[in-house]
């Protein structure tokens, strides 16, 4: 370590720091700060800040965590450490012992870091805070990495010093302006006992090739590259922000409401220059809670969706994320979503006794997402009962050809034209389950009661409800 100033040693607090955070955050009282505790020099630090502030501030509930990974042969022994810190720092301890994906073509890293965090969440609850200690070395390693990736101003945004956190959480970073070298001098003059992790040494993990070759070579040549690397972190950040009030401001006028299939109009994208087509259709995959597209795949994406021919059947799978095009729409769906609401049966029959009882509830199974509520009421519309001979059945894909006569049209017509004339997408019609009394159609379930079998005045009937599971 070159030589420290002691006067840039105690220049700061982590107590003082932890509540700084705490304030910005809106941190209200009752709520838990939680500390994502692994004994290395950094959270020790933030440990120790916890308990002054701690003494302190009686307000809130505090919790240090300590996640066992198993990868190391010191894991027990770093478990022994934090449990007899956390007693002489007087704070509750909590120790997560989690299991690591290990299997092939998986980051190690990214599936430990995986694991952690979803150990920690599991302890928090809405409005509670969690602590960790990245610091200003830990951003420049973000930055270079989101370099490495070819990432946008939100990569190079890289950590902030608080952020939400699970929806609802809050996470502050309370070293994230402190250097590692500081960080250790200030352990040292304190007397902090702490742990080192092994692997921290082994170079073939990316932010350790970075911390042990590059860095040090960079902070050798220009030795205020953390911090002037921050800067630059910070101001990507700002632009962000710019660009994701621009996008929340412009994207509602391309979207159809959820109940009417949330889906993104391609006319209106296509009318907007190419810059903002991506950051648009960017945003409307984040919004609809899938993660971002790499720059090549969303042009792929992209040029699909608006260039192919106005008949073509367009169909995109990105991992788990499913992008179709219908009536000049662009839909969104999760791979995995799609199999499990696929119906469980082609047709299914159902007990017509069960629904002439007084108060008929019926409940079935239509796929492992979703159910179909049968009920007997005399309001709403409803309808008519079937009577004691009729077989009644819950069918999927009925063919197009089947005529149809929804109670509220003057004329019928075949299934395949109401489909569209409703604006169901192809890959939805599978889905509606279509109440059959023997072979006649009597009811597409959410969007029509066939002429004839609509209940009249104060007639008891059946109403039909999807639910999910």
């Amino acid at each position: 370590m070159s030589f420290m100033d002691d006067s840039a040693v105690s220049g700061f607090n982590p107590s003082d720091l932890i509540g700084e955070l705490v304030a910005q955050a809106g941190g209200t009282a009752g709520a838990k700060l939680v500390l994502a505790y692994s004994g290395g020099v950094d959270s020790e630090l933030l440990a120790l800040g916890l308990s002054e502030f701690a003494r302190e501030h009686h307000e809130y509930r505090y919790l240090l965590v300590h996640v066992h990974h198993g990868l190391s042969d010191n894991a027990d022994a770093w478990v022994s450490h934090c449990e007899s810190r956390a007693y002489v720092y007087g704070l509750p301890m909590s120790i997560e012992r989690v299991v690591v994906d290990t299997g092939p073509r998986k980051s190690l890293e990214a599936e430990a870091r995986n694991a952690r965090y979803d150990a920690i969440k599991s302890l928090m609850a809405p409005g509670d805070l969690l602590l960790t200690g990245h610091h200003l070395d830990d951003q420049l390693e973000t930055v270079l990495l989101a370099l490495k990736r070819g990432l946008g101003p939100k990569g190079l945004s890289a950590m902030g010093s608080t952020q939400v956190f699970d929806g609802d959480k809050h996470l502050i970073r309370p070293l994230l302006s402190i250097s590692r070298e500081l960080i250790e001098a200030k352990a040292k003059a304190l007397g902090l006992i702490h742990i080192t992790d092994e692997s921290n040494s082994d170079d073939k993990y990316d932010r350790n090739f970075l911390r042990l070759d590059i860095i040090p070579r960079l902070k050798a040549r220009w030795g205020a590259i953390a911090t002037t690397a921050s800067r630059s972190a910070l101001l990507c950040a700002q632009q962000q922000a710019v660009i994701d009030a621009e996008v929340s401001e412009r994207l509602p006028a391309l979207i159809s409401p959820r109940e009417k299939g949330y889906s993104l109009d391609l006319g209106l994208l296509a009318a907007q220059n190419a810059n903002w087509q991506s950051l648009l259709f960017r945003g409307f995959i984040e919004e609809s809670g899938f993660a971002p597209l790499s720059q090549s795949q969303l042009a792929q994406a992209l040029s699909q969706l608006l260039t192919a021919r106005r008949d073509a059947k367009v169909e995109i799978r990105l991992g788990d994320l499913l992008i179709r095009r219908y009536q000049q729409r662009a839909f969104l769906g999760s791979v995995t979503d799609e199999n499990n609401e696929s119906p469980l049966q082609r047709c299914i029959q159902v007990d017509s006794s069960s629904l002439l009882d007084k108060d008929a509830q019926v409940s079935i199974s239509l796929s492992k997402r979703n159910r179909l509520s049968i009920t007997k009421v005399s309001f709403s519309e409803r309808v008519r009962l079937p009577d004691g001979s009729q077989q009644v059945s819950i069918r999927f894909s009925v063919k197009g050809s089947t005529r149809c006569h929804p109670a509220n049209r003057d004329k019928a017509r075949e299934l395949k034209k109401l489909w569209q004339e409703y604006g169901i997408a192809p890959w939805e019609r599978a889905r509606v389950p279509c109440i059959f009394y023997g072979e006649r159609l009597v009811c597409a379930v959410g969007y029509w009661i066939e002429s004839g079998f609509l209940c009249q005045q104060d007639e008891r009937g059946l109403v039909f409800g999807l639910h999910k599971i």
